[in-house]
């Protein structure tokens, strides 16, 4: 299991930083700089005091690249420290560094963060290295050694863990982002599907009218032009919510709901008859789950006209069970191998399918036994979605 982290880590990339040098790294180094200088004028205890200005500012420039370069100024940041205190140490001098190179910490964090996987294990290594040979020169004590092994890791293991949850963050907003693309492609589908339909059936008729009454064609383009019509205001829709109008601007109008399943027996002509029967308690449900069943009914009435053998009436039913909304459109077409093959590929089934898993729901597809075609889909209601007493109303009729 450790081999297999190592692995992955060591495979990592590096992340993405920001184009440039951020402000508060230039304004760091800035005030850094007179820092740098007042120090090494003002400790007594300094030996060398223009050679450990000239290292603590090397130390100080490195942040500039720290997020472009983290391996590269890391190593020339810790080398320009240990060069400072090395040197001194060599010619028998005293052990002083300036406290502002402890900006190496710094550095050690940005590796975490910025550098790839195998850019923070050989960075790591090398902090790791260079402090356990030159810690010896400075007299330093096992108990010392082992602390500044922990000051030196500490940050790393910050730097990672940030860039961990970054990471989440980025993968977080992209599968909202494809969540709201699938539902807005079932919507897109849904909704331009059913009244092209309508339109392509319209248009039809008319062409079929005005060979012998032109009359009754130019009634079946006013019915053409009335289904175009609500496409555009569902499209306006669409895009208002997409560009984010407040819901009191125009051009926006709320998701439809379980009720407005009611305006589908709106069919004026060239299809097959449809009636809609909705339980008392469902007609004002809303929210997600209300969408759905609409939805659903929307595609299953677009499907018999598309795909069913001469049917002449399509009946839909919501009605509520045990905690539960069962919705039930059934087409009396003749079921043919062409359309049982068709209805399984469907997009528009498997938008069904996946918007009512993601609600704990199911959908059902398929000839019925009494013959026609049956679409089911049963879906748990939301906690006080309503009451049951049992009764039904008619809310459309044969057209």
């Amino acid at each position: 299991m450790a081999a297999a982290a190592l692995r992955a880590l060591w495979d990592e990339p590096r992340a993405v930083a920001p184009a440039g040098t951020a402000w508060w790294d230039r304004a760091l180094v800035a005030g850094l700089v007179p820092v740098t200088v007042l120090e090494a004028g003002l400790r007594t205890d300094m030996v060398w005091p223009v050679w450990q200005a000239v290292w603590a500012l090397v130390c100080a420039a490195t942040l500039l690249g720290r997020r472009q370069h983290p391996v590269t100024m890391l190593v020339l940041a810790y080398g320009a420290q240990t060069v400072a205190g090395v040197v001194p140490a060599l010619a028998g001098q005293p052990y002083s560094v300036l406290n502002v190179t402890a900006v190496v910490l710094l550095l050690a964090y940005s590796l975490g963060r910025w550098a790839s996987g195998r850019g923070v294990l050989v960075g790591s290594a090398f902090l790791l290295a260079t402090h356990l040979l030159r810690e010896p020169l400075y007299a330093s004590s096992g108990a010392s050694m082992a602390i500044g092994v922990g000051a030196l890791m500490l940050p790393v293991a910050l730097g990672v863990l940030t860039r961990s949850w970054a990471s989440s963050q980025v993968r977080a907003k992209e599968a909202v982002r494809m969540r709201e693309r699938e539902r807005l492609a079932r919507d897109l589908h849904d909704t331009v599907a059913h009244h092209v339909s309508g339109i392509l059936l319209h248009a039809r008729a008319a062409r079929v009218r005005a060979r012998t009454d032109p009359g009754a064609a130019a009634a079946a383009m006013d019915d053409v032009e009335g289904a175009a019509q609500r496409t555009l205001d569902d499209m306006r829709a669409m895009v208002a919510l997409l560009r984010g109008t407040d819901e009191d601007g125009p051009g926006r109008t709320p998701p439809p709901g379980a009720g407005d399943i009611a305006m589908l027996a709106d069919v004026h002509s060239g299809g097959p008859g449809i009636s809609v029967s909705l339980d008392d308690d469902l007609c004002h449900l809303a929210g997600p789950v209300g969408s759905a069943l609409y939805r659903a009914a929307q595609e299953a009435v677009t499907n018999a006209r598309r795909h069913a053998v001469e049917p002449t009436r399509v009946a839909i039913s919501l009605t509520r069970g045990a905690g539960t909304a069962r919705l039930r459109v059934h087409d009396d077409g003749r079921v043919t191998p062409t359309r049982t093959r068709r209805a399984t590929p469907a997009y528009g089934l498997a938008g069904m399918r996946e918007r009512f898993s993601l609600l704990g729901g199911t959908v059902r597809a398929g000839p019925d036994p009494a013959g026609g075609w049956t679409v089911e889909a049963v879906v748990p209601l939301p906690a006080g979605a309503g009451r049951h007493d049992g009764e039904e109303t008619d809310a459309g009729a044969h057209r």
